[in-house]
C-alpha cells in the first residue's frame, strides 16, 4: 500500500509538471490518469476544488475543448478571467468575457455553462436556461448544467422540471447529497402548494 501511494504521488507530481509546462494534454495521457486514485486528484488540485469530484470535473473539462482551440490558451485565460470577475461580483464583466469565450469556441460546453451561471446570478433566468440548453446539447451529462437547471427552474417556479433536473444530476454523481436535499425540499414545496 505504501509503495502504491508513493508511485501515485510520483505520477501526480510528474503530471502536474507536464500540465504546467504544456499547452495541451494528450488524450491517451488523460485516459491513463483517469485510472489513478482520488488522492491523485486531490494532490493535483491542491485544495482548489471544493471536492474530488469538482477537481476531476475541472480536469476533464480540459480535454473537452474542441481540437481547433485546444492549443489556444486565450480560451482558458478568458475562462479564468471571467471566473475572477464572478468571484468579485462583477457580473456584467464576467458575462462579457464568457460571451467572448463562446464566440471563440461555440462548441465548448463550459463557456456556455459559465455564462449560464452568470445569467442566473444576474436574475436572467430564461436567458440562463437558454445557455443551459446549449450546454446540454453539447454535453448531455454535464453535472453543473443539470444542477444549474434545477436552480433556474426553481426560480421560475417550475418545480417538477427542477426535480427532474436534480434526478438527472444525481444519476451522474450518485454520492451528491445536495441533489437529494433539493429534490426533498422541492417535493415538500409542491405538497404545500397543492394544499
Amino acid at each position: 500500500m505504501i509503495k502504491l501511494k508513493h508511485i501515485l504521488n510520483q505520477e501526480a507530481s510528474t503530471e502536474v509538471k507536464k500540465l504546467n509546462e504544456a499547452n495541451e494534454v494528450e488524450i491517451k495521457s488523460m485516459e491513463r490518469n483517469a485510472r489513478l486514485s482520488i488522492k491523485y486528484w486531490e494532490k493535483l488540485f491542491k485544495g482548489k476544488a471544493q471536492s474530488a469530484f469538482d477537481g476531476i470535473h475541472g480536469y476533464i473539462v480540459v480535454i473537452r475543448v474542441s481540437p481547433k482551440t485546444r492549443h489556444k490558451s486565450i480560451t482558458f485565460s478568458n475562462l479564468a478571467k471571467g471566473s475572477g470577475y464572478m468571484m468579485q461580483n462583477q457580473l456584467t464583466s464576467a458575462h462579457n468575457v464568457f460571451s467572448k469565450v463562446i464566440e471563440l469556441d461555440p462548441n465548448w460546453a463550459e463557456g456556455w455553462n459559465k455564462r449560464a451561471t452568470v445569467l442566473y446570478m444576474m436574475g436572467s433566468f430564461k436567458l440562463s436556461q437558454n445557455d443551459i440548453d446549449m450546454v446540454l446539447s453539447l454535453e448531455k451529462r454535464h453535472f453543473g448544467a443539470l444542477s444549474g437547471q434545477g436552480l433556474v427552474q426553481t426560480a421560475l417556479q417550475n418545480y417538477q422540471k427542477a426535480i427532474d433536473s436534480y434526478i438527472e444530476a444525481h444519476k451522474i454523481y450518485p454520492s451528491s447529497q445536495s441533489t437529494l436535499q433539493m429534490i426533498e425540499q422541492l417535493n415538500i414545496l409542491i405538497q404545500k402548494e397543492s394544499i
